[in-house]
């Protein structure tokens, strides 16, 4: 609803106001205001809404207001205690009535104020009665009081006469506002209740006197004419059966309906006073009414009983009395009790609308203020619509609102309060209605008599209040057109909307398909990297298996041909032994019983024990070559020969001898054996202790980080920091910030990010839907059959069953073959529901025990029967329900899997996103370096923390620093980002649900297992294998990319340092989108700033250039003028010198 401006109806709107004093409380529209005798004033203005109506009300104690005859004795009345005080302000506040909002804004006041309210109240006394003002109204409205009747009434009209007095009607309403104004609502009550019935003795009197000025205004329109045009005008009314006085003797009791003690009325047909021009022209009509005669008007028998009554009883003039009778409506308004009864008053309502046919434009501004604040009350609009109606019918007008618009658009003189009062009733009447159809209507109807046009014409007057009502009421006005053609551009938008949904739905559609199969290749490519280092690993063991052993071999071969010669040597030397056997060999013999030939000359040095067998496989370090055999010990001293060990005659070796010339008794040390017979000392021995004081290194130790020194003071970074011992193995034990200080000028950050004097440190901290609840609830007869189902349930089952729409043996059988072809998943979801509980099977059983006839159930109860009877039907359902909505479980789960597995894999492999981390790490270390000390890493929601550390200017952010540095010394890692893959949807899939649905495929393949266990080989059992050789094969499937996609997902946290035990994977990947995203805003952010920056500094160096330009086109004046000046003095110069 349009803004209206509200005006403040003061006390000088009456036309005369005597005895002034008290309290004045006037009803402008929802203002109001309350004054004291000390001249504080409060009120409230502004803009009229239906919630701003207010009503005031009198504050006077007692009836019409007396002042007491001093105001000193006021002010020597002590004050009373403070108890006493209160109370009696309470009292005076009860009486006076006011709304919470004002009653509360007294109650602040201090004591000596409300000490001056009190007296102010105290002083202010009743003098009449309200049956005082009503008597003598009624006397004015009595045409018995001015007629001469018998003789025993004479004396009762010579006391209605004195009652009336010498004071007019104007007088007595006059002095009737100011009571109901000022006194309290007692006193209003009075006047308004059953006794007294004052609102309708007031609403009779204002419908009298707007008749009499309604004649008034006819005589004085008549008189205008000449004698020529009343003739003409009287011919045509009686020739055309006119509209005149003839059928105009009903105005208060049929057109206004406002009951009277007078038997006639007139017809009001809205002329005025102001339209005799236009009268002239159109042969004495107006409005395009006729006229009535002159004579018909004073001919009138009505008109002339009530002349002579008003001239008897010295009656003020109708457009006073009218004027005044209004001022009595709005004091009654002026409280929400009279407030109420006038709404409902609907003749009064009427009477009002009416008393726009009054001259005065302050009474026209008064009425429609009236009739506005009525308007924005709940049912106000249909009153006010209601009374114009009426008002229509009673002038005689062609449209509504005709007679109103005519006022402001032609009027005689131009009336600033008329012109605002009128067009803020326009702008509440077509905007406070919340129908759209309506108030287009309404809006419609002021458009047909001219309004926008002569809305155009207004706009550039000087009043700011007229002002502000046009702009309120264009503001709100509905272009069809216009609303029409943003339909149709909406229409064609929305369509718009819908194809390119349609195709970004088929895009991401496509996008999802190609990053499933980019999943599936990624994980191929894996297994398939995986095999290829497990081949490569056994290749290198083998060919250094090889290596090595064709490195013994070659050794073997060397020591065997070694070996080979040093036996043919030995044999030669053999050879040439046993030839010389024979010859002496007596000589020997006896040598040797005699003991006096060495063994040691007629035997051969023992041969080297044979190399000890190689092993199948040699590790590296086993794979050196033995070191040589030691030399063999010297030979003990050989026992006496006996018989059996002499040598024979015949040449053969004695049993003492071994083959090879050594001793038996004489064997080779063990391999590994030193000379004296001890263990040899190994090749490979261990390494040396390391140097005292000097402690090894462990595996994957970090070192110490040194501080780094700051020139200023510097904020905060608010990470969560890793100890050392969380980093190792992460992806900071690869991180080296400290290479990052040579690349970064930290003397600019420095700047930026200090905190200075004034700087300060911010650093931020589907149920199932089944359809069984579409159809309405309907009430069943009562069945003839007997069910043994409650009601409820009778009627449920009833429902399925049109909505299954199978026989009952269609059903069993598809349920015993789990044929899901003849039973679709929406029914078999609708069995479900219809299975029979534990209770009904029981029933069932015991009404077939009692051999009670079964036809006699209902059919629901027979279709349950039915049900009863097959064995594990829920669970057959379940599997059929399993079966049914098993590949489509695999393919919500799958590409769920993929990302998780796709974003771990790509987030761990991000070099660019490891650059990015180790920068941060760098710039946390240099802020906090001072005061927490360097810190090895950070856990991954510190990111979030990036945005809150602001520089000293809160201008910018660390984050904004961080990119621009990244965009200045690293621009390639700027789209660090196209080496995440799947992030975004990784952060929106839980893997824990995705566990639980795996965890129920397998639980429900376990069933469709177990029931194909049960089964008898047959044709019952083809559904079951069918379903688990396409399925097993599928779920093993998932299951192993959940176990890779859980691997993948641990290995990934864990990398970056967080725990994978209370993991998420959502909120895991939520992190690293939020940071890209941030990270791409700053960028841009930085990249405006920077381009703002650069047109400020090239307007800059434009204005610098221009100044130096001017500056230069000055200097070239200058020495122009100089160089002039010089060749005048030159040629002066020659001059004088030629002449001289």
């Amino acid at each position: 609803m349009g803004a209206v401006s509200s005006r403040h109806i003061s006390t000088s709107d009456a036309l005369v106001e005597e005895g002034g004093g008290g309290n004045n409380h006037d009803h402008g529209n929802g203002n109001c205001s309350i004054s004291n005798k000390n001249g504080i004033t409060t009120a409230t203005g502004g803009f009229l809404q239906k919630q701003d109506l207010h009503y005031d009300i009198g504050s006077s104690s007692q009836y019409h207001h007396v002042r007491q005859p001093s105001v000193r004795s006021r002010s020597q009345q002590p004050m009373p205690t403070t108890d006493e005080l209160d109370r009696r302000f309470a009292k005076v506040l009860a009486s006076m009535d006011l709304p919470p909002d004002k009653a509360k804004l007294l109650k602040n006041y201090d004591d000596e104020k409300k000490w001056d309210i009190i007296c102010d109240q105290d002083m202010v006394q009743a003098k009449d009665p309200p049956s005082h003002y009503l008597n003598k109204l009624r006397t004015y409205l009595d045409p018995k009081a001015s007629r001469s009747h018998r003789l025993f009434f004479l004396y009762f009209l010579c006391q209605k006469r004195k009652m009336v007095g010498e004071s007019t009607s104007t007088q007595v309403l006059r002095d009737l506002e100011i009571s109901l104004r000022t006194n309290h609502i007692e006193w209003v009550k009075e006047f308004l209740d059953d006794t007294n019935q004052g609102l309708d003795a007031l609403v009779d009197y204002l419908s009298f006197r707007l008749q009499m000025m309604r004649h008034e205004q006819r005589v004085e329109e008549a008189l205008s004419d000449s004698d020529e045009r009343l003739n003409m005008t009287s011919s045509q009314t009686v020739g055309g059966g006119g509209t005149g006085s003839g059928s105009a003797d009903g105005l208060c009791s049929t057109s206004v309906g406002v009951s009277s003690p007078l038997s006639g009325s007139i017809n009001m047909d809205g002329m005025r006073h102001h339209q005799h021009s236009h009268v002239a022209h159109s042969g004495g009509s107006l409005n395009g009414f006729l006229r009535p005669s002159l004579a018909e008007v004073l001919d009138s028998p009505s008109i002339r009983r009530r002349s002579r009554h008003i001239a008897k009883l010295n009656m003020g003039a109708s457009t006073d009395d009218i004027h005044v009778c209004i001022m009595c409506l709005r004091a009654i308004m002026n409280n929400k009790y009279g407030f109420n009864m006038v709404i409902q008053h609907r003749e009064a309502i009427n009477c009002i609308a009416l008393s726009l046919i009054h001259k005065s434009l302050r009474t026209k501004a008064l009425v429609l203020e009236l009739l506005a604040a009525i308007c924005l009350v709940k049912g106000g609009h249909e009153i006010i619509l209601s009374s114009f109606d009426n008002f229509k019918d009673v002038c005689q007008e062609k449209r509504r609102f005709q007679t109103l618009m005519e006022y402001f658009m032609n009027f005689e003189a131009f009336n600033i309060d008329f012109m605002v009062a009128c067009m803020q009733f326009m702008n509440i009447v077509v905007h406070s209605v919340e129908d759209m159809n309506y108030r287009v209507h309404l809006q419609y109807e002021f458009t047909a008599l001219g309004l926008d046009k002569y809305l155009e014409k207004l706009r550039m007057t000087e009043s700011e209040e007229l002002k502000v009502q046009i702009s309120a009421y264009l503001d709100n006005v509905f272009d069809v057109a216009g609303l029409m053609e943003d339909s149709e551009t909406k229409t064609a938008a929305l369509e718009r909307v819908q194809e390119l949904e349609d195709q970004l739905e088929r895009e991401v559609d496509r996008n999802s398909e190609f990053m499933y199969k980019l999943a599936e290749l990624e994980t191929e490519v894996a297994v398939l990297k995986a095999e290829r280092e497990d081949l490569m690993t056994t290749k290198l063991k083998f060919d250094e298996e090889v290596t090595t052993l064709r490195r013994i071999l070659k050794q073997n071969e060397q020591e065997l041909k070694k070996r080979e010669s040093l036996l043919q040597s030995k044999n030669l030397e053999l050879q040439t032994l046993t030839r010389s056997l024979p010859r002496s060999g007596s000589n020997s013999e006896t040598s040797l019983q005699n003991g006096g030939a060495s063994p040691d000359k007629c035997m051969s040095p023992p041969l080297p024990p044979p190399p000890p067998p190689l092993p199948s496989a040699m590790s590296p370090a086993s794979s050196a070559p033995p070191p040589p055999p030691p030399p063999a010990p010297p030979a003990p001293p050989p026992p006496p020969i006996t018989h059996g060990g002499s040598v024979s005659n015949g040449g053969t070796l004695s049993p003492t001898m071994s083959t090879n010339g050594g001793s038996i008794g004489s064997r080779s040390p063990p391999y590994g054996s030193g000379p004296n017979g001890g263990p040899m000392i190994c090749a490979f021995q261990p390494p040396p202790p390391p140097v005292a004081g000097f402690m090894p290194a462990p595996d994957g130790a970090m070192t110490i980080k040194r501080k780094v020194p700051t020139k200023y003071k510097l904020p905060t970074l608010n990470w969560i920091a890793l100890k050392p011992n969380q980093v190792r193995g992460t992806i900071f034990n690869e991180l080296d910030d400290e290479k990052i200080f040579k690349h970064i000028d930290f003397n600019e950050f420095e700047e930026r990010f200090k905190i200075g004097i004034g700087g300060s440190l911010t650093n931020g901290s589907n149920t199932e839907v089944d359809g069984l609840h579409s159809y309405p609830s309907r009430r069943f007869k009562k069945p003839d059959n007997v069910s043994l189902l409650e009601h409820t349930r009778l009627r449920n089952i009833a429902i399925s069953r049109r909505k299954l729409d199978m026989p009952i043996d269609e059903v069993i059988a598809a349920i015993h073959s789990l044929d899901l072809k003849k039973l679709s998943l929406e029914n078999v979801e609708l069995l479900q529901k219809m299975v029979p509980t534990d209770v009904e099977v029981k029933s069932y059983k015991e009404y077939i025990a009692e051999r009670k006839d079964q036809n006699l159930l209902t059919e629901e109860d027979k279709f349950m029967l039915q049900l009863s009877r097959v064995e594990r039907i829920s669970s057959k359902l379940s599997i059929m329900n399993y079966m049914g909505n098993f590949f489509d479980c695999l393919h919500l789960i799958s590409p769920q899997i993929q990302a998780i597995t796709t974003a771990s894999n790509s987030l761990k492999k991000s070099v660019k996103f490891k650059a990015v981390l180790e920068i941060v790490l760098a710039f946390g270390n240099y802020l906090n370096s001072s005061k927490r000390g360097p810190a090895y890493g950070f856990k991954l929601q510190s990111l979030d923390t990036l945005i809150d550390t602001k520089s000293t200017d809160k201008r910018s952010s660390l984050l904004h620093y961080i990119v621009a540095t990244i965009r200045q010394k690293f621009p390639d890692l700027l789209n660090f980002d196209t080496e995440l893959y799947c992030t975004d949807k990784a952060s929106q899939v839980s893997l824990e649900n995705i566990v639980t649905d795996v965890h129920d495929l397998e639980k429900g393949m376990e069933l469709v297992k177990k029931e194909a266990e049960q089964r008898v080989k047959g044709t019952q059992t083809h559904i079951l294998r069918d379903f688990l050789n396409n399925s097993e094969d599928k779920l093993k499937k998932i299951k192993m990319e959940l176990k890779n996609a859980q691997d993948a997902f641990k290995e990934c946290v864990e990398y970056f340092g967080e725990s994978s035990r209370n993991a998420d994977a959502a909120a895991f990947f939520a992190l690293i989108v939020r940071f890209t995203r941030a990270f791409k805003i700053h960028d841009q952010e930085n990249e405006q700033r920077r381009r703002l920056e650069q047109a400020a500094a090239q307007a800059a160096n434009k204005k610098e250039s221009d100044q130096v330009l001017m500056r230069n086109k000055m200097n070239q004046k200058k020495q122009q003028k100089l160089g002039c000046v010089t060749m005048e003095s030159s040629l002066l110069h020659k001059a004088l010198i030629n002449s001289a």
